[in-house]
């Protein structure tokens, strides 16, 4: 579908419904190095499109504020005050922090999951599929099996299940 701007600034899409869908917006990726000090613009703003049945409200701005490693809690670990933004969109999620931007679609395939960098050096290719299970952000690097990184809210929370460690996150904005 295309976009055009109506006279009074609204976005429209080819029917004129005013409507944004998630297949309207392109996909976005982390740029080159990463980005460093202030965070990109949200990718999905304006998007209209409700989410899929079975998905958890991840939407808005995180902050890292408890991390565990095998259940001892890391004061010290380097994710606690980090901030993540997640946008979503019909079933499209888009998580922006430590410089990368991973946009994807959690429909349980290879083809739209996320195809971007490994955040730990910025150049690393990953490939990833993301799904939503049992009302769980599910999140499995082809090539690596056996390995999940999850999000699920509990109560007002965010759980973060990361590679060797869960971190507890609050969120800071309502919506990204």
């Amino acid at each position: 579908m295309q976009q055009r701007v109506s006279n009074d600034g609204e976005i429209m899409t080819e029917a004129g419904s005013g409507e944004l869908m998630a297949d309207d917006i392109p996909v976005a990726h982390t740029p080159p190095g990463g980005w460093h000090d202030v965070m990109p613009a949200p990718v999905l703003a304006g998007c209209t499109e409700p989410l899929v049945t079975g998905a958890p409200d991840l939407r808005g701005t995180w902050r890292v504020v408890a991390t565990r490693v095998n259940g001892a809690d890391m004061p010290e670990h380097p994710t606690v005050g980090s901030v993540q933004r997640i946008e979503q969109a019909g079933d499209r999620l888009v998580v922006t922090g430590g410089g990368i931007i991973h946009d994807m679609r959690c429909d349980g395939t290879e083809d739209r999951g996320v195809h971007d960098v490994f955040e730990g050096d910025f150049t690393t290719e990953i490939t990833v599929v993301a799904s939503y299970e049992d009302g769980v952000h599910v999140l499995r690097p082809v090539g690596l099996p056996g390995i999940e990184v999850t999000r699920r809210i509990d109560g007002k929370a965010m759980i973060w299940g990361y590679i060797g460690h869960e971190s507890t996150l609050e969120r800071i904005t309502e919506t990204a």
